[in-house]
């Protein structure tokens, strides 16, 4: 191992290195607001995920206080190991040093990456854990050490605990496992022990679900209807192929795992990406989730591709210069390593009534600390008696996870809002003398409250669509039963 570490070791230094540089523009995307704001409230669950993320964000604050380098330094760390694992795996299945950095140049050339290792999210994560998962299985079809087993039973609890599309994942392993050895590991008592494992370790979120009637069923019922409804069913097999390079690299990988005499022994591996594949498509899912799937054909591909090349091995570096290089101009669209005015010249955005349009993730990223800077200057307008019972509202998880994450340093007062996990906390003080609206529309606030002043219309030159022209009023006497209002509002708070 000693001779290969030096390729790994510079390959996950390129990693690190373009996402720090990445890591340290713009300011939060709307996600983190809302990760970081259940990190403040430890639970064993919440309405839209699991508890992991809150852990880490959790962690995050102890360490680097509420920093975008020091948050987006965990997701940036997932993607480093997910380089390591997937250049550990392509030596576990045989290659040697030129199928090894083959494996981390597809794991740097795969564009989508660069977008999921910048943000704070259960995706870079849940990567990690189906990559590790298959390093594991692995690494006890070579040795068949026990150890390996309850290594993959953690790993996939630790999975459950941060993403629930392992589901599929563990599905697809559990099919494929049938095609290893005739499926005689299901007559080994450590591989249930392991299943016993992950299963203690999600358990604690199970009772958390039962105990809220289940919230992530009316979740997916909302994704569904919001967002998985209005993809076109080939969209996602269309969008593997937006990736060509890396692709026909995992597509070499997948067949050497099915066909080719030296990994037949690693069959599983190829059925189990199929099934999960399939599964995918077939609850028409969004094309990322099963871009964890990747790392592992990249391994195998880069090794058959070392075979296939071994008397003429410069054509693997030739590969990996055809597969790594289109991707590099294109890394400033997936993570943000130019200051918003190069990066405007570079996507050669033209101005429309003083605005730029975005794409969604960086334009997600704009307009909150002005909001905040807003929010505050009313605030502190107010009496010492009115800032004691004054009540920060907002209309969606990301203005209120600004007021919360943001407002810190301002010290506002904790915000509430009726969207997502932000209802479970509550309404605050139903008698407040204030109430300043962040978002909410004139209707809205109007049918709630006796008294209703606009203070201003905000805008921003780079914040998404739904985050422009927002209004900010403060609000006096309500006029209805603040308690019976926000439990009224359940069937409604994924809206």
């Amino acid at each position: 191992m000693k001779k290969y570490v030096s390729i790994i070791l510079t390959l996950s230094l390129v990693k690190l290195i373009i996402q720090w540089l990445g890591n340290r523009n713009y300011g939060f995307h709307r996600d983190e607001l809302l990760h970081l704001s259940v990190s403040e409230h430890l639970s064993w669950g919440y309405m839209e995920f699991p508890p992991f993320i809150a852990f880490l964000g959790k962690i995050s604050y102890w360490l680097f206080d509420y920093s975008l380098l020091g948050v987006r330094l965990f997701p940036t760390l997932a993607g480093v190991g997910i380089l390591i694992v997937c250049c550990l795996i392509a030596k576990e299945l045989g290659g040697t040093s030129k199928a090894i950095f083959l494996a981390g140049i597809c794991t740097l050339a795969f564009l989508p990456f660069y977008r999921n290792h910048t943000l704070f999210q259960p995706v870079a994560f849940d990567q990690l854990f189906w990559t590790l998962g298959f390093y594991f299985i692995i690494k006890f079809m070579n040795s068949q050490h026990k150890k390996f087993l309850i290594l993959f039973g953690i790993t996939l609890g630790l999975g459950l605990m941060n993403k629930y599309t392992i589901i599929v994942w563990a599905f697809g392993v559990f099919i494929g496992l049938f095609f290893y050895q005739k499926g005689n590991l299901f007559k080994n008592k450590w591989l249930y022990i392991a299943a016993l494992l992950a299963f203690l370790i999600f358990l604690p979120n199970i009772f958390w679900q039962a105990q809220n009637d289940f919230p992530i069923l009316k979740h997916l019922q909302a994704l569904k209807d919001h967002q998985l409804d209005d993809i076109h069913p080939m969209d996602f097999g269309l969008e593997q192929l937006e990736y060509p390079f890396t692709l026909l690299i995992s597509l070499v990988g997948l067949v050497a795992l099915l066909v080719d005499k030296n990994l037949k022994k690693y069959k599983a591996i190829g059925v189990a990406t199929i099934v999960i594949f399939s599964t995918m498509w077939f609850l028409n899912s969004k094309a990322y989730y099963v871009f964890a799937i990747y790392p592992v054909l990249f391994a195998s591909g880069a090794v058959k591709i070392e075979a296939l090349f071994l008397k003429k091995p410069v054509w693997v570096y030739v590969i990996a210069l055809i597969t790594l290089a289109p991707s590099v101009f294109f890394i400033p669209e997936l993570t943000p390593i130019l200051p918003i005015e190069k990066y405007v010249t570079y996507a050669q955005l033209e101005s429309e009534n003083g605005r730029f349009e975005l794409k969604g993730d960086y334009a997600d990223m704009f307009g909150w600390e002005s909001q905040v800077q807003l929010v505050d200057s009313v605030y502190q307008s107010l009496s010492v008696q009115e800032k004691n019972n004054c009540v920060l509202w907002a209309e969606n998880y990301g203005e209120a996870g600004a007021l919360k994450i943001i407002g810190k340093k301002y010290k506002l007062p904790n915000p509430i809002s009726r969207h997502g996990s932000f209802w479970t906390w509550g309404f605050g003080n139903k008698n407040a003398d204030v109430w300043i609206s962040l978002g909410n529309e004139k209707e809205s606030v109007e049918s709630v409250f006796e008294e209703v002043e606009l203070v201003k219309i905000i805008t921003h030159k780079y914040a998404i669509g739904e985050e422009n022209g927002i209004p900010l009023y403060i609000c006096r006497k309500p006029k209805v039963d603040i308690e019976k209002w926000w439990k009224d509002y359940e069937d409604h708070i994924f809206d």
